[in-house]
């Protein structure tokens, strides 16, 4: 379980100090797939970033299983079992995919044990395992590959910023084949995923909004996304977003 109390991120620019997270108390508990959502600028990204340790908060603390992880690093925290896929992922030249996931799981991994993680993100894994995780693979393969390390490490806390972000829409609906596949399967481990988009917070189970870096609202999917869901005016006055990134995007 993570715990997240009283959690504050303050940047200075041009002399002047903005706030971008404001006491943030939250809860991820186990086997649960939670999405945070809300308009853009309002947090999310900085959220999960300080989450995986990348950025450090100014106030407050993170608890890990109760364990204070505040003030450690994110290779730290990887070792902890928080897992970080990135709105881009990173391209390695001369890096194999099947060398990425064993870096990944921390082990030797056998061909085969790699191929399993690959299929379980929809690619065939004859194709990919003795690939370069260079320029040659789309924003879709790069992804799947990224959550397939990700399964690899086998993470307590799975965090996910924007996977739907720079990809086409047949692999984003193989993103949520994906997801859900990992929302069925979780066992004593969690998945927090940043998104705009409808179908993936559609299959969550808990849904949090974030506004001008403050929980505006928190709950079940059955009670959280019906009020969401509109037209873009009325999300709009709902949550102050703006209607971007497709007809599926919330905010």
């Amino acid at each position: 379980m993570l715990e997240l109390r009283q959690i504050s991120f303050d940047v200075t620019a041009d002399g002047k100090e903005k706030e971008i997270i404001r006491n943030i108390d939250l809860v991820i508990p186990d086997n649960k797939l939670v999405v945070v959502t809300g308009p853009n600028g309002g947090g999310k990204s900085t959220l999960a970033r300080l989450i995986a340790g990348i950025e450090t908060p100014t106030g407050g603390q993170i608890l890990l299983d109760g364990e204070d992880i505040t003030a450690l690093s994110v290779t730290e925290r990887a070792k902890r079992g928080i897992g970080f896929a990135f709105q881009q992922p990173v391209r390695f030249k001369g890096i194999r995919v099947l060398d990425l996931i064993r870096i990944a799981a921390g082990r030797h991994l056998t061909v085969a044990d790699a191929c399993r993680y690959l299929s379980a993100v929809g690619l065939c894994a004859r194709e990919y395992i003795d690939r370069e995780v260079n320029a040659s693979l789309s924003g879709g393969e790069l992804k799947r590959i990224e959550i397939a390390t990700v399964l690899a490490r086998k993470c307590v806390l799975s965090v996910f910023d924007e996977p739907e972000a720079g990809i086409d829409l047949w692999s984003f609906q193989n993103l949520i084949e994906v997801f859900e596949h990992m929302r069925k399967t979780i066992q004593d481990s969690s998945i927090l995923i940043i998104s705009h988009q409808e179908r993936i917070l559609n299959i969550a189970d808990e849904i949090i909004v974030i506004r001008d870096g403050e929980i505006a609202a928190q709950g079940d999917k059955d009670t959280i996304l019906p009020t969401l869901i509109g037209t873009p005016a009325a999300v709009r006055r709902c949550e102050g977003g703006s209607f971007e990134g497709g007809e599926d995007a919330l905010w």
